[in-house]
């Protein structure tokens, strides 16, 4: 096992809890990176001040902080609220936001949490996305927001955004996947028993008049499929396990993933490679055949494809040098 480099500095963690905040949005972030000796996270709760904040569902909250954590904090999460298309968020907050961001903050939103990011400006011109519902509200008032209703969240870099609130889970692991690589986050997502990677969008939740019947065969092909990367995994073999024509397998799981059969593939290798790199000492060829890609050179090559990056100065970030 490769030795951990030296422990990543602490990132402070604030979560902004805004009038009819909804009560999974605001809890998602708390706890994905709640203080414990394997993530280097501390949380602040904080509000437009201090005091009583009216929640959503029934809910209300009592933050110890106000807009001050904005100023602590080195990301910021932006819960999913009530009527987010009828009114921006108090100026104060949005002047805040724009603070922290002009620091370097990370400002990540959950679901409709969009609209008070989107009222800073600093969405103009990029991608985002939302809850499905609110999707094209979210267009009609920001139209210079590149709203995509179809992914479970958005990285912009320094600004993030999710889908409904079950897809703040996805964006909590994915922020953990880029500070502190995929065994941190694969441990996240089996300590809160969630997906540790859905590669799905969220126009599988929109309501249809047609059932779907081979969405659950297909999830269990493709968790079938995580299981047996290290072997051949055709088109055919996997058509094969859902029990569908080649034709239709792969026209459904693009609608379902957004990626081809072999491209979901090929990312659920270039993943596993990625904690294999992180967690063990094991050589890119022997990692190359433990994935099945075969060589170093396939490896190599899908990995900078993918990534943008080798599999050598990947191994170099969360180990020490080999």
């Amino acid at each position: 096992m490769s030795v951990p480099s030296a422990s990543p500095r602490l990132q402070r963690v604030a979560v902004l809890v805004l009038e009819g905040a909804k009560p999974l949005d605001v809890g998602i972030p708390a706890q994905v990176f709640t203080t414990r000796a394997s993530m280097p996270y501390e949380v602040r709760v904080c509000g437009a001040e201090p005091g009583l904040v009216a929640g959503g569902d029934g809910l209300s909250y009592h933050v110890a902080h106000g807009l001050e954590a904005l100023a602590w904090a080195d990301i910021v999460f932006i819960p999913g609220y009530r009527f987010p298309d009828r009114e921006d968020p108090p100026r104060s907050v949005v002047d805040a936001l724009l603070a922290a961001h002009a620091r370097g903050t990370r400002l990540a939103a959950i679901s409709t949490g969009a609209f008070a990011l989107a009222a800073t400006g600093l969405l103009d011109g990029k991608r985002a996305t939302t809850h499905w519902h609110y999707s094209r509200a979210l267009a009609a008032k920001h139209p210079r927001v590149q709203v995509d209703e179809n992914v479970l969240f958005v990285d912009e870099g320094s600004v993030l955004t999710s889908a409904g609130a079950a897809s703040g889970i996805d964006l909590c692991l994915h922020i953990l996947r880029k500070d502190l690589g995929v065994a941190v986050s694969n441990h996240a997502a089996r300590r809160l028993v969630a997906a540790p990677y859905r590669s799905g969008g969220q126009a599988q939740y929109v309501p249809r008049s047609v059932p779907e019947p081979l969405g659950e065969r297909f999830a269990a092909t493709r968790e079938w499929a995580l299981h047996r990367l290290g072997e051949p995994l055709t088109l055919t073999v996997l058509a094969r396990h859902a029990a569908v024509s080649l034709r239709t397998f792969s026209r459904r799981f693009v609608e379902d993933t957004g990626y081809t059969p072999m491209q979901w593939v090929m990312r659920a290798r270039i993943d596993l490679a990625r904690e294999l790199l992180e967690r063990s000492e094991r050589s890119i060829e022997q990692i190359a055949a433990d994935v099945g890609l075969g060589t170093g050179t396939n490896l190599r090559t899908h990995f900078q494809q993918i990534l943008g990056t080798t599999p050598s100065e990947y191994r170099r970030t969360f180990t020490q040098g080999e």
